[in-house]
């Protein structure tokens, strides 16, 4: 639909507030309230998979939106009270495709999985709305009020991550997947990078080429393992650390983003370093920052010339590095049986007992930073959090 021209109205009862209103403001004695639409949106021209409506509240968005994708434009959902988020989702979904899809948009908390919608935090909700969304709207979603829950560090995340899920989708698939944000806040545009905007206060509309995301700074130190209570509760395995653990944090603008811990992996003939803890906190997942520290930590004890290793049943990571040059997988997905497995007994909180794991080794570049006996030496004793 390239155009729409439309003429939106609704009667007005005149009671006694009404008419009180009237004449405080000199408004006119009117029967009806209208509003006009003029718009021309070529979006049969090119093909594209994002789209942006922007502008400020009360210029028409909603309305404009609702006559471009009448059976789209609804995304309020019915989540169940008494259940876990995850039962929320289309029973013909199988639970991979429920969990691949909420981790894509950056909601990779299996914990916060099993609690109910209405028990999630307002970003959580946020990212679970546009699963559920794209999972219940594939061919075309359209989100309305797009961030408008979220702090703005939120809001430029999810939108880096679900502008990548919808790319995604569409390039491993024959038909081509569309996805409208409708949004009052400006910021998002660059991290959304949308193929067209349309601003209806304006009624402009632009055809805008695809382009890369901001980049995100990483500030990586070293802290102290008590670092590990911020974070502690969002770890897919558990809320436990070992006490000989080495912490790393990564900070973005000074605030703390995500986390890793290393021990010790003793061996009769492969003794090296093994990832214990990796947990990004939710407000920044999404865009790989996890994935980047994990990776950093890795360069630097790789640079003791002694193999580093990790084993992970978070399927997100687990796709990640089967696809990176920078990771070997040395176990494909599988279930650990035995009771001993490379010297780590069952007790052991980093067991992967019970559980489809993949274990992999680093063979990325060593980082020979200038301080790095002082980044993997003794424990801190303070910590920068």
């Amino acid at each position: 639909m390239p155009r729409i021209d439309r003429l939106k109205s609704v009667a007005v009862v005149r009671t006694p507030r009404v008419m009180q209103l009237e004449g405080m403001f000199d408004l006119p004695a009117t029967e009806r309230s209208s509003v006009q639409i003029n718009a021309h949106l070529p979006l049969e021209d090119r093909p594209w998979n994002i789209g942006l409506i922007v502008g400020p509240s009360g210029c028409g968005k909603t309305t404009l939106a609702r006559e471009l994708f009448p059976d789209e434009c609804d995304t309020r959902f019915d989540w169940p009270t008494d259940r876990s988020l995850i039962d929320a989702f289309p029973p013909s979904m199988a639970i991979k495709e429920i969990t691949g899809l909420l981790s894509s948009v950056g909601f990779s908390s299996p914990p916060s999985w099993l609690r109910p919608f209405g028990r999630l935090s307002n970003g959580e909700q946020f990212r679970a709305t546009l699963a559920r969304a794209l999972a219940e709207q594939p061919e075309l979603t359209v989100v309305d009020e797009f961030t408008s829950i979220v702090d703005r560090t939120v809001a430029k995340i999810a939108s880096a991550a679900v502008a990548r899920t919808v790319r995604h989708r569409s390039e491993s698939s024959m038909a081509p997947k569309r996805f409208v944000a409708i949004s009052c806040h400006y910021d998002v545009l660059d991290w959304l990078c949308p193929d067209w905007t349309y601003e209806p206060a304006s009624e402009e509309f632009q055809w805008r080429c695809e382009r890369r995301r901001p980049g995100i700074t990483l500030d990586i130190a070293r802290v102290h393992r008590k670092a590990w209570q911020l974070f502690g509760k969002h770890h897919y395995l558990s809320s436990d650390i070992n006490s000989l653990a080495k912490c790393f944090v990564a900070f973005v603008e000074g605030l703390p983003a995500a986390f890793t811990a290393v021990m010790s992996f003793p061996h009769p003939t492969h003794s090296g370093w093994r990832e214990h803890r990796t947990v990004c906190l939710p407000d920044y997942q999404g865009v790989g920052i996890g994935n980047r520290i994990s990776e950093h930590v890795a360069s630097l004890f790789k640079a003791t010339s002694k193999p580093y290793y990790s084993t992970t049943s978070h399927p997100a990571m687990i796709r990640h590095r089967a696809r990176s040059p920078l990771w070997k997988m040395t176990r494909k997905p599988s279930m650990v049986s035995s009771r001993r497995h490379s010297g780590i007994t069952k007790r052991d909180c980093c067991s992967s007992y019970g559980r489809i794991t993949a274990s992999f080794e680093y063979v990325g570049a060593a980082d020979q930073h200038p301080k790095l006996d002082e980044l993997i030496g003794p424990s801190p004793k303070r910590s920068r959090l």
